[in-house]
């Protein structure tokens, strides 16, 4: 009697036609705003309750997967459902999908910004924003740190990666790999101080049947094989071969094109922890030593790229076509250098992320759990908390000294910053609603002026 008035589970849906999923990731990327907490929660909403394409442990077993990943862990995670539904292909379109629309959006940002910057109104909103930004990456390194920061001992580690960054002045990649070994170490001695919490969604639909769910069978292209792998290392390093060789013929070794494709795929390959971690590695190399940008530029695209969807780390479009643009290809347009330098930027950052999917997501299906590599990452990213607020330091000091620190305090840039702390840390406003409110603040006082 009882059981009859207990509903039976929902049967599965019928699996998506790849015109159907290919018209999802299309929609994903000119939707995806809010940073990869929001792009991870629309996708579970979407994929896991609404859809039901995949089922919940095994959305968030993929996420797991991601966020040990150097890279951005949302497009990440859209190549690996996309891989999941129909193979490479489609790991390619929904990983494509995901960045094309930003891509689009910052490459005519920037046209704009470089035509139209020098405007008094356009440079007033930009001397708004740029405080705001402060605000924004404080925010982010909060964030990160209340989910991560559990225990003395990382809240020291985050500590140590901050005064090593901003007072010894070392290198990013020596921070990674001390955090590493640390977590490494420490997983070992201490593991439960060390335990990797998620980020994603904490719930599903209770009961429901998915497409691929969390006891489907793996698909047979998801199957770990040699071959596959071998061959799969050999397109990558192909891609990036003929590329590269492409770029050196337009300046050699030293050109601009070439010095961005060994750049950005250093940077590829240090973004543990999303794109708030790898910023400083991006800012330090395109505006210190390689001199593509300054760094209220770079304020200004991190700005618009809060501001468009898809994953931040689009960021270096932007850091590439303003330095095709500054620093031309000899002999080329400066609209030419520029728009190749921004897909140099963009190619050569997320190659690796594509290759990490679809090489590792056969050994991620066949294992089902990675206890190894949590400790690691757990102590990567209470460094990357650190180094986060050493870029919120950069940005501050730029916003609140536009000439150097021998200049004057710029008391606008600081009522601004600290406004817009007030707005993100005790209202919770939003970050698009917030540069908004920013700009026209920056546009009014430039009318005033």
């Amino acid at each position: 009697m009882g059981n009859s008035l207990v509903s039976p589970a929902p049967p599965a849906p019928q699996p998506p036609s790849f015109g159907e999923a290919v018209r999802f990731w299309a929609w994903l990327g000119l939707v995806s705003f809010g940073g990869p907490a929001g792009q991870i929660a629309v996708m579970h909403r979407e994929l896991v309750e609404r859809r039901r394409w995949i089922g919940e442990r095994r959305f968030l077993h993929a996420l797991q997967y991601c966020m040990v990943l150097p890279g951005p862990e949302a497009q990440q995670l859209a190549t690996y459902i996309g891989w999941l539904q129909f193979g490479t292909v489609g790991g390619l379109v929904a990983g494509g999908l995901f960045v094309l629309p930003s891509f689009g959006m910052l490459v005519g940002l920037a046209g704009l910004y470089v035509a139209y910057g020098d405007l008094p109104a356009v440079a007033g909103i930009l001397s708004g924003v740029r405080p705001a930004i402060v605000a924004v990456v404080l925010a982010a390194a909060w964030r990160i740190g209340k989910r991560t920061l559990r225990h003395p001992l990382l809240v020291g580690m985050a500590v140590l990666a901050f005064l090593g960054v901003f007072v010894l002045d070392i290198g990013f990649p020596w921070i990674v790999l001390g955090a590493f070994t640390i977590g490494a170490v420490g997983g070992r001695v201490a593991p439960r101080v060390f335990a990797v919490g998620g980020h994603g969604p904490a719930s599903g639909a209770p009961g429901a049947r998915a497409v691929l769910d969390d006891d489907a069978p793996i698909p047979a292209w998801a199957r770990f094989s040699p071959r596959r792998l071998a061959a799969q290392i050999a397109v990558v390093l192909s891609a990036w071969s003929v590329v590269y060789a492409a770029v050196l013929s337009t300046g050699g070794v030293d050109g601009t094109l070439a010095r961005m494709a060994r750049f950005f795929t250093q940077a590829a390959l240090l973004t543990f922890g999303g794109a708030y971690a790898v910023l400083p590695y991006v800012y330090d190399g395109a505006v210190e030593t390689h001199g593509w940008l300054s760094g209220p530029q770079m304020m200004d695209g991190l700005a618009l790229g809060e501001s468009t969807p898809g994953p931040l780390i689009m960021v270096v479009t932007w850091v590439g076509f303003l330095g095709g643009y500054q620093v031309p290809v000899p002999g080329w347009s400066v609209g030419g250098s520029a728009l190749a330098a921004a897909s140099v930027a963009t190619f050569y950052t997320f190659l690796p992320s594509f290759f990490f999917i679809l090489a590792g997501g056969p050994v991620v299906e066949a294992s089902r759990d990675m206890p190894r590599l949590a400790a690691p990452f757990a102590g990567v990213t209470a460094a990357v908390v650190g180094v986060i607020v050493n870029l919120a330091a950069f940005f501050a000091i730029h916003a609140a000294f536009p000439e150097g620190l021998g200049g004057g305090l710029d008391l606008f840039a600081v009522f601004v910053g600290m406004a817009a702390a007030v707005a993100v840390f005790r209202y919770e406003i939003g970050v698009v609603r917030l540069l908004l409110l920013a700009a026209a603040a920056g546009w009014g006082a430039s009318l005033v002026r």
